[in-house]
C-alpha cells in the first residue's frame, strides 16, 4: 500500500511539474518584445485599430490578450500584453469570433499572418497578396493546443 501511495504522489508531482514546464517555457525562452517607441512608430498611420480585451467568451485565466491592435496593408502591430503560451499565431478572420468553436468554424476562410513570439508587443508584416479589407477581425490562436487566446474586430 505504501508503494502505491508513493507512486501516486510522485506521479502527481511529475504531472504538475510537466504542466508548469509547458506553461513557463515560452515565458523563459521568449525574445524581448519591441520597445514602446518602435511599436508606436510602426502603428502610426494604421488603416484600422481595435482593442483586445480579457472579457471574451473564449478567454480565461490562462488565455487572454489586452491592448491595441493596429492593422495596415503593410503590417499588424499589437501594443499590450498577451498571456504567455506556446505556438501562438495571428490570423485575419472574415467575421468576429470570440471562442474556439467559432474560430474553428471559419479557420479555413482565414489567413495566417505569422507567428507571435513575444507577449508584450508584436509587429508582423502582412504577406504580399493579403487584402486586409477582405477580413474584419484579428485573432490570436494557440496552434499547438487549439486554444483561443483573444480577438478584436477592426472593421
Amino acid at each position: 500500500m505504501r508503494k502505491l501511495i508513493l507512486l501516486g504522489t510522485h506521479g502527481l508531482a511529475l504531472a504538475i511539474g510537466f504542466a508548469l514546464g509547458i506553461y513557463f517555457l515560452p515565458i523563459l525562452t521568449a525574445p524581448a518584445g519591441p520597445d514602446q517607441a518602435v511599436l508606436e512608430a510602426q502603428a502610426a498611420g494604421a488603416t484600422y485599430s481595435a482593442e483586445f480585451t480579457r472579457d471574451l467568451k473564449g478567454s480565461d485565466l490562462f488565455h487572454w490578450g489586452e491592448g491595441t491592435i493596429s492593422v495596415s496593408p503593410e503590417r499588424i502591430v499589437h501594443m499590450g500584453d498577451l498571456a504567455p503560451g506556446p505556438d501562438y499565431k495571428l490570423y485575419l478572420v472574415p467575421e468576429f469570433v470570440d471562442d474556439e468553436a467559432s474560430f474553428e468554424a471559419v479557420k479555413d476562410q482565414s489567413v495566417r499572418i505569422g507567428d507571435v513570439k513575444t507577449f508584450n508587443g508584436v509587429i508582423l508584416d502582412v504577406p504580399a497578396g493579403v487584402d486586409i479589407n477582405a477580413y474584419t477581425t484579428v485573432v490570436i490562436w494557440c496552434e499547438a493546443f487549439g486554444e483561443f487566446i483573444t480577438a478584436a474586430k477592426y472593421r
